[in-house]
């Protein structure tokens, strides 16, 4: 598995009541979905949306996620969720993310974590990467 340097694109996100608990704080699981929102756009922003990937007859399902809490976030909050590639195989990738409160430069980190996915065809099966993903997720040398 290659591990190259992070291009990080920061997602900003208001946290809505749906979002919370009945003790007023973001629903635990809910950090998946704000990972999921910030991987998405961070392919868009690369130029290559999900959807066009999906076009290409490749898929990348989670096949394990991490989540390590640190603050809660609560009703209202402005939460920036910065995400970028790590690690990129010949048939998987990882995302990682930080949430923080504010601004992308905030201080309060609330949750940190990462997303590993497999390459699949669209019966299920491992397939490798498309050339166009690999090329968008590992950056030329320098």
């Amino acid at each position: 598995m290659t591990t190259h340097p992070p291009r990080v694109h920061e997602e900003p996100i208001r946290v809505r009541y749906g979002d919370t608990d009945q003790m007023g704080v973001v629903y635990y699981a809910n950090y998946l979905r704000f990972f999921e929102i910030a991987r998405g756009e961070w392919l868009r922003a690369a130029g290559l949306p999900y959807k066009e990937i999906e076009a290409e007859g490749a898929l990348f399902p989670v096949i394990e996620a991490r989540v390590r809490y640190r603050l809660p976030a609560r009703y209202d909050d402005e939460i920036v969720v910065a995400c970028h590639p790590s690690k990129v195989g010949a048939a998987s990738l990882r995302f990682d993310y930080v949430v923080r409160r504010g601004r992308p430069d905030g201080v309060d980190i609330l949750a940190e974590g990462h997303t590993d996915h497999a390459c699949i065809d669209g019966r299920g099966r491992p397939r490798r990467m498309p050339p166009k993903v690999r090329a968008l997720l590992v950056p030329p040398p320098r």
